[in-house]
């Protein structure tokens, strides 16, 4: 089959759908960009609590020595969980590449909408914010985080690009061009394409899968199962967009290692090292999310095959019997909230991505969409953070997960017709 031929629609699905109070999106949507004006671009995180290096030392002992780590990551656990507000002691606000790929991506979506032609510069501040935060020392464009990751295999120090924030940035360029045609910004997608082609490492798993890195530093990280269906995805598109086999070659075999990863019951760990073997709910919804555009872009049936295993899973064991989305089915230790925003921005990108086809998950967006509108949402236009055992982290977080929340609703307004 020739990937890069045509774009080939998803197999059909239901017909019957929930209906969803798209009106009231848009306003909410509207409320939050108020607020995103007055507040900035700039804002604390989930990391704030371990960026210095002090707070980086103490988690890398807790990797190193549990029972002392404990106590010493102790009062950042403590903050979490009762003073979340607090983070503000242990780090400062930043921008992330990959909250400012999904603002970008938001209004993108909203100018295609809207025909805005004042969405469409917005979408444009957000991009050229992108190409002055590239990571500096490499020749193609890339990005990362702005801070110091302290990870179970390392650091992995600020500017160091990451295969889970590159794609995000070129779908954001991606976005902007099919709506303006300006060729700078396919400029930059196909120096992103060549950077996620070139720079990070391949390690064949089986005659037809590879696992790859991370980051371009092996030692970061090999067979973390969403990191390749992101790649997989992006060389995917990247095949399409520049009509070059050479793209799809290499992502295949990332695709295949993602297929073989997949659990028998559906689910997928985070990771294939035998250690990381937890199941949360925003990583399998990354997975599945790639592997839908994937199946929009080459119709392939491994994609088909893996989704109606994977929905199946995630449907039954990462929402509860209200229909509200779980942080986990199989945690890998005790969490300090009960919800998590994250997980509900990223169920709406994938609800309304496989919208029709899943009748249970259409139900479900249903009730995420409703628990967003009623029960995230503050009344000045931003959104809470994490529900915690004890009431709630209310710190505004653009990366973890406002923005992909923003997006998630610009793209239900883009995607399901108006009531």
């Amino acid at each position: 089959m020739n990937t890069v031929a045509q774009t080939v629609a998803p197999p059909n699905g239901s017909l019957q759908t929930t209906s969803l109070p798209t009106d009231d999106v848009q306003k909410s949507v509207l409320r939050y960009i108020k607020w995103l004006e007055g507040y900035g671009e700039v804002s604390y995180d989930f990391q704030s609590y371990y960026s210095s290096d002090l707070e980086r030392a103490a988690k890398r002992l807790y990797y190193k020595s549990p029972l002392l780590g404990t106590i010493a990551v102790s009062p950042m656990v403590f903050s979490e969980a009762f003073v979340p507000s607090a983070r503000r002691i242990f780090w400062k606000p930043q921008r992330f590449p990959i909250a400012d790929a999904h603002y970008a991506m938001g209004f993108g979506l909203l100018a295609k909408t809207t025909q805005s032609e004042e969405y469409h510069k917005r979408a444009i501040h957000f991009l050229d914010v992108l190409i002055e935060t590239r990571c500096p020392k490499y020749e193609n464009y890339c990005w990362g985080y702005p801070f110091n990751w302290e990870t179970v295999r390392g650091t992995i120090w600020a500017g160091t690009p990451l295969i889970t924030t590159v794609p995000y940035v070129y779908e954001a360029f991606r976005e902007v061009y099919q709506y303006d045609q300006n060729p700078k910004w396919r400029d930059i997608m196909y120096s992103t394409a060549q950077h996620a082609l070139l720079d990070y490492q391949d390690f064949k798993t089986s005659e037809k899968a590879s696992g790859c890195t991370y980051s371009p530093f092996p030692e970061h990280s090999v067979g973390v199962v969403n990191a390749n269906a992101y790649r997989a995805f992006l060389l995917t598109c990247a095949s399409v967009d520049f009509s070059d086999e050479k793209y799809w070659k290499v992502a295949e075999r990332n695709l295949n290692f993602v297929l073989e990863a997949q659990n028998p019951d559906g689910s997928w760990y985070y990771a294939t090292d035998g250690k990381r073997d937890f199941v949360d709910h925003f990583h399998t919804c990354f997975v599945m999310k790639a592997l839908t555009k994937i199946e929009a872009l080459t119709g392939h049936a491994g994609c088909t095959q893996a989704l109606d295993r994977g929905v199946a899973y995630y449907t039954k064991n990462l929402f509860d019997d209200q229909g509200i989305p779980k942080p986990f089915s199989r945690a890998p230790r005790l969490t300090v909230y009960k919800r998590e925003l994250y997980d509900y921005a990223e169920c709406i990108n994938l609800a309304v991505l496989l919208r029709g086809r899943f009748p249970k998950l259409d139900q479900d967006l249903s009730v995420v969409v409703n628990e967003i509108l009623t029960r995230w949402q503050k009344p000045d236009g931003s959104f809470r953070s994490r529900q915690l055992h004890f009431g709630w982290d209310n710190t505004p977080m653009h990366r973890w997960a406002s923005a992909q929340l923003f997006r998630s609703l610009c793209l239900l307004l883009n995607r399901v017709p108006r009531n």
